[in-house]
């Protein structure tokens, strides 16, 4: 059963994703088939390539990354999710038999020492000590140190993380580093030669070599970007192992088009296959991080099909053999700003062509809302081109901003009126890009609104923090957010957000 498996080594327990494919292998027999014929062909020129100008300019570039945890129970079990009966339990006991024990009862539990969980690789882009790598390389990790290609070793601090798309940024307080080179992964064509750079069961700076065999490939593997998952994957034949998540993709000139994420495998090593996020998509990750502390997402505002040869007879679609098909358009989005309608056939954003609906998200993915793209579609079998700004999920231009209590691991965003009337509340903020934090070890996922904060309406950032503050300056209680709120669903959640567990 072949595995799609994130290239991270794991020293303590080997994780992997398995995908439900199963394949049918053909074969014949050649016992009694006629010898094959030999035929002598004239001489031609020895294929070369010299990889070695590409390799030099990438392997000071990169890191080896290990991830260290700490063991700790969290006394208040597991809150994420919904219960009906959570508050209810957390407040008057267990209604199955006796009393829970209440928070401030619980006897406080000291962090032990950390532990070696992962290894993995991360790429150098500044001089002064900006990493990327993958978001499951140093995903739930307390303590990071990065190794660099001369055997200096650093501790890394964790600026951003994107669970949509995989990636995290960290940093190092180092200076003078040798950052990489960014290429344009749009510019790579299929067949052309990449190497591939990374630390695969700790060999540090190890260089393999492939081409690339696809572009904007998606494999369904990334569930903790929910909703919000960017997959659109270069694929290579470039041999990964674990530990060279977070490394680097480059082309001959030595330049980066992807970071190194994932492999497909019936072992959990190197198959044949491996899948690397493209640099249009890193680029702006790392942007939004370093800029604003969190990644600004727009949104299109469609659900899309992928047009077939069954759908394009079924629609009578004559014009364009690929693209997106709209399905439905949301209110308050920039599909309907733009009058996109059901099956209007989406073929290009901004010139570039997008011929499923993985080209399709990593072309939005590159800007942020209130930018402006040109969307290229056919109605009726003509083609339109129609200008308009983007916006995020909330329906508006609004950039999400990060908070200074940085312990909770997210950002705040205010929710629009319309937002307000649709789920019948009066208050309220956005959770936002989530990395680890507080609010992640309780459960909250992003888009969670919160309406209350220990029986007080939020409606800002400045209400959460305010809330925050009051309840860290208190050393006589126990240091507990209790949120209550919903999801855009509609659906009502109760969390209780232990802030001792971060101290």
């Amino acid at each position: 059963m072949p595995i799609i498996e994130n290239t991270k080594y794991m020293h303590m327990k080997k994780t992997s994703i398995t995908l439900a494919l199963l394949f049918a292998l053909a074969g014949s027999s050649c016992a009694n088939a006629a010898a094959p014929e030999f035929i002598r062909t004239a001489s031609t020129p020895a294929f070369e390539t010299d990889f070695t100008e590409a390799a030099e300019k990438t392997v000071n570039a990169v890191v080896c990354i290990k991830s260290f945890a700490s063991r700790q129970q969290n006394p208040y079990g597991n809150q994420g999710g919904y219960d009906p009966f959570g508050m209810f339990d957390f407040f008057f006991g267990n209604p199955g038999g006796g009393q829970r024990q209440q928070p401030r009862q619980q006897q406080k539990q000291k962090k032990s020492e950390p532990v070696q969980t992962g290894l993995g690789s991360g790429v150098i882009i500044s001089e002064d000590g900006y990493i990327v790598t993958n978001n499951h390389v140093i995903d739930n990790a307390d303590k990071l140190e990065v190794l660099l290609n001369d055997n200096s070793t650093y501790e890394a601090r964790i600026v951003g993380t994107d669970e949509a798309s995989d990636l995290a940024l960290i940093k190092i307080d180092a200076k003078g580093l040798s950052p990489i080179t960014f290429g344009d992964s749009d510019a790579v064509k299929i067949g052309e030669w990449v190497l591939a750079v990374g630390n695969p069961f700790g060999f540090n700076s190890t260089v393999t070599a492939g081409i690339v065999s696809a572009k904007a490939r998606s494999l369904g593997t990334n569930n903790k970007g929910g909703n919000m998952s960017i997959e659109s994957f270069i694929q290579t034949d470039a041999a990964l192992n674990p530990g060279n998540s977070g490394g680097a993709l480059v082309n001959l000139n030595g330049e980066l088009i992807g970071i190194n994420s994932a492999i497909y495998s019936n072992t959990g090593s190197y198959s044949g296959f491996s899948f690397a996020i493209p640099t249009t998509i890193v680029k702006k990750v790392m942007a939004d991080i370093r800029q604003y502390g969190t990644v600004q997402r727009a949104m299109l505002g469609c659900s899309v099909v992928e047009l077939d040869a069954k759908l394009a007879k079924e629609k009578g679609i004559t014009a364009a053999k690929a693209g997106c098909l709209v399905a439905s358009v949301n209110d308050m989005s920039t599909a309907k700003e733009l009058g996109l309608q059901e099956d209007d056939l989406i073929t290009a954003i901004n010139g570039v062509e997008v011929h499923n609906f993985a080209q399709l998200v990593e072309q939005i993915s590159k800007f942020r809302p209130g930018d402006k793209i040109t969307v290229t579609y056919y109605r009726n079998n003509k083609v339109y081109q129609k200008t308009g700004v983007l916006r995020n999920s909330q329906g508006n231009t609004a950039i999400t901003k990060k908070g200074d209590f940085s312990e909770l691991g997210c950002a705040f965003m205010k929710i629009t009126l319309e937002t307000k009337q649709h789920l019948g509340i009066s208050n309220g903020v956005q959770v936002q890009g989530l990395k680890g934090g507080a609010f992640k070890d309780a459960g909250v996922k992003d888009g969670f609104i919160i309406t209350e904060i220990n029986d007080t309406p939020v409606n800002s950032t400045d209400d959460v923090e305010y809330i925050y503050n009051q309840v860290m300056k208190n050393d006589n209680e126990e240091h507990v957010l209790f949120l209550k709120g919903l999801y855009p669903t509609g659906k009502k959640y109760y969390y209780a957000v232990n802030l001792e567990n971060n101290e």
